[in-house]
Parts: C-alpha cells; structure tokens; sequence
C-alpha cells in the first residue's frame, strides 16, 4: 500500500522556486544555442539580461521564505543583524 505524499507549508514556495530555476535553466540552454548559433550581440545580452532578473527575482523569493520561516539554532527570532548578512549575500 502506498501512501499520499505530505504537503507542507514549504511545498509552495519549493515548488515555485524549482520552477523558477527550471525556467532559468532553459533560458540559459538557450543563451548557449545563441552562442553557438553567432547571433547578434545584443540578442545576446538582450537575454542575458532577463536571466540576470529571473535569477534575482528567484533569490528575492528563497530570502523571503529565510525571512519568514528561518530561526536561530537556538529556536530564538533571527536577529536583525543576521536578517542583514543574510541579504547582503544577495548583492
């Protein structure tokens, strides 16, 4: 007998931050085959920009879940000096 996957709050945001990573992932697949095809510069950099965001927005979403749901080891709220040097990793 098999039984039901369990969901949890998490499941949402893991799934919408592996679907974003997936997208980034065909893009970038994508960005080679233009390479390799010789097109233009600016087609080129024209997507690298939208990987650039997509990438950035996918972090925004992965530090929001850490915002919401991360606590110390300790179990105590992250202090507002750890929220920083979280974010700081995002630059």
């Amino acid at each position: 007998m098999t039984s039901a996957p369990v969901t949890t709050e998490k499941q949402p945001d893991k799934q919408r931050v592996l679907n974003r990573l997936r997208r980034l992932e065909g893009q970038v697949r994508g960005l080679q085959k233009m390479v390799d095809e010789e097109r233009s510069c600016q087609e080129l950099l024209t997507l690298l920009s939208g990987i650039r965001s997509a990438l950035d927005a996918t972090g925004d979403v992965i530090f929001e879940e850490y915002i919401n749901s991360c606590v110390m080891d300790d179990g105590a709220p992250l202090s507002p000096n750890e929220i920083v040097k979280t974010a700081r990793l995002l630059r």
